[in-house]
């Protein structure tokens, strides 16, 4: 495999490959939708031959031409490597820096076929969370990464790589961001314009940092939010027997039936893309499928009167489901489901992210390109008509919330009845009758530094990940033996039942790559407990460690993260960039900045990182020094805006954590410490 991947070091052939027909067997991207004019349509042209010597432009001007008119974006498929996109063990790589193979390997894993969602649009996840805006980049950047060296920083801006510049030892290796527009011009339809032009691209959150791990990355999230909404709303530990409905089984969305099964309940989850939904079945994610909606209640009863631990894929629209229950409450009285969500990517409702009921999915996509005006209609009038089902369900028993993917917010848009009696909509409302998951159940934890920290074995070896997992379990149990909190014991103890679960289940999707929210000590002492394993060869390769965006101090969203940040600084963006700054100077391997991940374009700023473990003893002080950056920075965040569990995590960590030399004004710091800011 070294020898294959020696092309890797070329960048752009000379002598172009033959352009192949589009391969129908792999699932595509939906048209993208712009507003070109005749001009910006030969800039985009213009912008995309740029990577290409002059001899090559006359054939690939007409070419773009038609990809740009065929597909709404000019993804340059004659590019496509003819090698499998996938992790290959560290080793593999052409380098001259191992940091570097490192990048590479996540890059390449969040393009496997396995993993991401439309491959060959170079989308990871959520429908158009791009790693690159088109081949091109994707053969610069790996040829840059395998020349560069440990005093050179490569910079990415929203999927271009600018260059190879002389930086530090210290520096990043990668700097990347993506969709730092103006904020005047951060529209939906700019951002369509934009991207179409080639100069601007949506990476979401860890598709365009390099650092998705596959739906594993959601699923213990997921299963954190199930399980707690289960306590906090039906006042119950066990969940067997309780029906959680939702819908989307795509990227993200994918983990939905996983999460359900290991939180003990029946899991309900709609898909209309029956290819997204035979993916999952296939790798075993989900149990049962049917596309008759008969069939799945009579599924849905036998398994909630059992008793049984189940994920059940209904193949059909999400609308039609909420509304057939709703028929059978308002005959009968019973209301067939406890919990309900939705992780439909309505960030990108009108381009893919969301489907009107009563169209198939095939017309959708012709609607979408043909009569975008119609298709737009049609998706908002089946918002209301699914908030109208599920205000009725909720009136019978059902707790509903939001699960951040801008779900309220565009019911908004479409004249649902979503918010607050007596609220005002505005552009700034964040008050809905149903509370975002953040709000109500992930908040706390949060505020408590506990977040979605995630490693990668870069041997791509088994027995290295079962390694790392007996690794973090030992330390979550001695950090278990420490006089904590008890919500702090809480969380450790659903660690310890998920990192059980997660090897039972083999949630491994592409590289060996594990998750676990954990709090600011844990993710210090197990990322340093890995280092001194690689060091000692317990380990045989070096360990990537990250986290999801989404996290306590990653991302500004006021739909979101900070949907519960009360003090009017729910829509200010400093905490995203200062965590990404502050990240660059203490130690990550990579940094990343972005314009709207999770809830859209326009909507979020969020930050992310990776830092490579490879033994040495300055990679141990690197981790320390960043994650504890990484972490106090949003627990201090919340705790200035007056979040008791983050001013009782501040004051904890002020007091026993060596890590955490965090100096505030006296006033402050005496209010925090007495939980009275």
């Amino acid at each position: 495999m070294m020898a294959e991947l020696k092309v890797l070091t070329n960048g752009i052939p000379d002598q172009l490959p033959e352009l192949k027909p589009r391969d129908t067997s792999v699932p595509h991207a939906p048209f993208r939708n712009n507003n070109l004019s005749e001009e910006e349509r030969k800039t985009a042209i213009k912008n995309a031959l740029r990577y290409f010597a002059p001899k090559h432009h006359k054939l690939l001007a007409s070419e773009f031409a038609e990809e740009l008119r065929n597909y709404g974006h000019i993804y340059m498929y004659r590019l496509l490597p003819q090698f499998q996109l996938k992790a290959y063990h560290i080793d593999a790589y052409p380098c001259v820096c191992k940091h570097a193979a490192a990048i590479m390997l996540m890059i390449m894993n969040n393009l496997d076929h396995a993993v991401a969602q439309y491959p060959h649009e170079l989308v990871t996840y959520g429908g158009n969370g791009q790693v690159f805006s088109n081949w091109a980049q994707f053969w610069i950047t790996m040829s840059y990464l395998s020349r560069l060296t440990t005093n050179q920083t490569l910079v990415m801006c929203s999927g271009h790589p600018q260059g190879l510049f002389p930086s530090s030892f210290s520096a990043p290796r990668v700097v990347i961001t993506n969709g730092m527009v103006i904020p005047n011009y951060s529209t939906h339809a700019d951002y369509d314009r934009m991207f179409a032009m080639g100069v601007t691209m949506y990476g979401q959150m860890t598709a365009g940092s390099y650092c998705y791990i596959g739906p594993q990355g959601i699923v213990h999230g997921t299963t954190i939010t199930v399980m707690n909404a289960g306590r906090k709303y039906l006042n119950v530990d066990n969940l067997r027997g309780k029906v959680f409905l939702t819908s989307g089984l795509g990227g993200m969305s994918g983990a939905q039936a996983k999460a359900a099964t290991i939180a003990g309940c029946v899991g309900i989850i709609a898909e209309i893309d029956e290819m997204a939904l035979n993916k999952r079945y296939n790798q075993g994610w989900l149990m049962k499928k049917t596309s008759n909606l008969d069939d799945l209640i009579r599924m849905l009863r036998d398994a909630r009167g059992g008793g049984e631990v189940v994920s059940i894929g209904y193949h059909g629209n999400i609308v039609d489901l909420w509304e057939r229950l709703v028929e059978i409450y308002e005959e009968t009285g019973e209301c067939l489901v406890d919990l309900g969500s939705d992780q439909t990517s309505l960030h990108n409702p009108y381009n893919g992210g969301y489907y009107p009921v009563g169209v198939s999915f095939g017309d959708s996509q012709i609607l979408m390109k043909e009569n975008l005006a119609k298709f737009k209609e049609l998706v908002q009038a089946s918002l209301r008509r699914q908030v109208t089902a599920i205000n009725k369900l909720t009136t019978g028993g059902l707790h509903f919330w939001d699960y951040g993917n801008a779900f309220l917010y565009e019911a908004k848009q479409a004249g649902s009845d979503v918010l607050v009696e007596g609220e005002v909509s505005t552009t700034t409302t964040t008050k809905f009758r149903y509370p975002s998951y953040v709000q109500h159940i992930m908040g706390d934890i949060f505020s408590l530094g506990f977040g979605p920290f995630r490693w990668v074995c870069t041997s791509c070896c088994k027995d290295d990940l079962q390694q790392t997992d007996r690794i973090a379990a030992d330390v979550i149990q001695l950090l278990m033996e420490e006089n904590i909190s008890p919500p702090v014991m809480q969380q450790y103890s659903d660690n310890l039942k998920w990192i059980q679960a997660a090897r039972d289940h083999q949630l491994v999707v592409g590289s060996q790559a594990r998750i676990l929210y954990s709090d600011q000590q844990g993710r210090i002492k197990i990322a340093q407990a890995f280092n001194q394993a690689v060091s000692e060869g317990r380990i045989s390769a070096p360990v990537v460690i990250s986290r999801d965006h989404h996290d306590v101090s990653g991302t500004d969203s006021p739909y979101r993260e900070t949907s519960n940040i009360y003090d009017g600084s729910a829509f200010c963006a400093d905490m995203a960039v200062q965590n990404c700054i502050g990240d660059s100077f203490r130690g990550a391997t990579w940094v990343a900045l972005h314009n709207g991940g999770g809830v859209g374009w326009g909507e979020v700023v969020n930050g992310g990182f990776g830092v490579v473990l490879d033994g040495s003893e300055e990679a141990g002080l690197k981790a320390g020094s960043m994650l504890a950056w990484d972490v106090s920075n949003g627990v201090t965040r919340r705790a200035w805006a007056g979040n008791v569990n983050a001013m009782d995590t501040i004051k904890v960590a002020m007091t026993t954590d060596p890590n955490l030399e965090v100096t505030l004004p006296s006033h402050v710091t005496e209010n925090v410490l007495i939980g009275q800011i």
